[in-house]
């Protein structure tokens, strides 16, 4: 239930994401952000707040543990929207946590994978893909490399809480 400990502090986040999320031959476009994450519920809750200075607005995502189910809920809301998305639903494994869930994007249906991956104390990846064809295929459309502010030096150390 402490999986996304390793999320708490403050990051620099390089992003990149393609100017049309449905559509994998479409451009890349980068821009830079920067998030806080804290941990809530003795691990069982993240929050975490990103703004996205050159792109004017912000969001924030709510992730929740459910322990009879041993899964997270991720949510996330944008300041554009000022609503919450549906959640993508899903758990680690080896270092990797999957999640998936159903959205709309444009008017048209989608199913949302979020991967984290590649994760140490000072580094992470998260990735997001949709498919239109009933996970077939996925197109990735956005992509976050996160680096910590304030590198932790001890190997094992984490955040502290």
């Amino acid at each position: 239930m402490n999986d996304f400990d390793f999320l708490t502090g403050t990051w620099d986040v390089a992003n990149r994401w393609r100017t049309d999320f449905l559509d994998e031959t479409s451009e890349w476009e980068e821009f830079p952000a920067r998030s806080h994450a804290s941990r809530h519920f003795a691990g069982g809750a993240s929050f975490d707040e990103i703004d996205f200075p050159t792109k004017g607005f912000s969001g924030l995502t709510l992730r929740l543990f459910d322990p009879a189910r041993q899964e997270w809920s991720l949510y996330w809301a944008s300041r554009r929207t000022g609503t919450l998305f549906p959640p993508v639903v899903g758990r680690f494994s080896d270092g990797r946590g999957d999640f998936y869930g159903d959205d709309t994007h444009a008017g048209t249906p989608v199913r949302v994978r979020f991967v984290w991956s590649d994760i140490t104390a000072n580094s992470a990846r998260w990735e997001q893909s949709f498919s239109v064809d009933g996970e077939r295929t996925w197109v990735s459309n956005w992509v976050m490399e996160l680096t910590r502010t304030q590198p932790l030096t001890e190997p094992d150390a984490r955040p502290a809480t």
